[in-house]
């Protein structure tokens, strides 16, 4: 089976974006994941399809693959990534559109400086939405890991995180605890695990390491829920700088009940083919 393709990064979280609406596309886990193979294949963070959406309310459908071979709910700096490959492969010229997830309906917007953002959605704050074994929803958890107990905040952006606040993130534990948490007992479906180091009011820098694919360049959806963890925390104003090893993003919440707007850049890098 031959696949064109085109590989993208979002501040170096990078990406296989597939067409799979003008040719026809069906890969197992095993393909994913060598297609995802640095040595071996591509090489990428995520793999992303685009496909036609089920119904009229939205324009496209978006799905996501960790490195892996595993389908995860949502991936933000992928989301820039597909509002700019659909519109340079022409499949659209709208400058916002509406996209199917395995989380919900999300919303793209192209600004006119070229930075792209997307509405992601209403946070969940409830333990059984993240999903998080927890008696009671709380801005705060002790987390047992090894023989340290951790505090961490515990949310979800369509996809599970665990926010933990550190001193300095360039010596924080990240290679160490980050799979620790990833695939802590407490976390069902393993969770994205975030080291935030709160620079002011309206900055922060951010590591984190994501179920599935390790320690990646920069994650939007950790950007989201690092500043609504900050938020809840009274760390945090409403509009937040993250700054993350790939690059800069700017997110915003204007608290409970309110969606996450997070904006930033996406780089197309090259076009390609390979048979699988």
């Amino acid at each position: 089976m031959a696949i064109e393709f085109t590989k993208m990064h979002g501040l170096g979280n990078d990406f296989v974006v597939i067409d799979a609406i003008n040719q026809p596309v069906e890969l197992a886990p095993g393909q994913v994941r060598q297609l995802a193979d640095r040595h071996l294949g591509i090489g990428c963070d995520q793999l992303l399809l685009v496909e036609p959406a089920s119904g009229a309310q939205a324009d496209f459908r978006y799905r996501i693959f960790n490195a892996d071979g595993s389908e995860v709910g949502q991936c933000g700096n992928g989301a820039r990534c597909f509002m700019q490959f659909v519109r340079e492969q022409g499949l659209t010229d709208k400058t916002q559109l509406q996209v199917e997830t395995a989380s919900g309906p999300l919303q793209l917007i192209q600004q006119p400086n070229g930075q792209i953002t997307v509405d992601m959605g209403v946070p969940r704050l409830e333990p059984a939405e993240i999903p998080f074994l927890a008696e009671r929803r709380d801005n705060r958890y002790a987390l047992d890991v090894l023989d340290q107990q951790l505090e961490i905040a515990a949310l979800s952006m369509g996809n599970p995180h665990a926010v933990l606040r550190v001193t300095d993130i360039d010596t924080a534990a990240v290679a160490t605890l980050g799979p620790l948490i990833e695939q802590h007992a407490r976390f069902p479906e393993r969770v994205n695990v975030g080291f935030m180091q709160v620079l002011a009011g309206d900055a922060i820098r951010l590591r984190v390491y994501e179920r599935g694919a390790g320690e990646t360049l920069a994650c939007g959806s950790g950007a989201c829920a690092a500043v609504v963890a900050g938020q809840l925390q009274g760390w945090l104003a409403e509009r937040v700088k993250v700054v993350l090893n790939g690059g800069e993003l700017v997110v915003s919440w204007a608290g409970i009940g309110q969606p996450v707007l997070m904006t930033g850049p996406a780089t197309t890098v090259y076009q390609g083919r390979i048979d699988l």
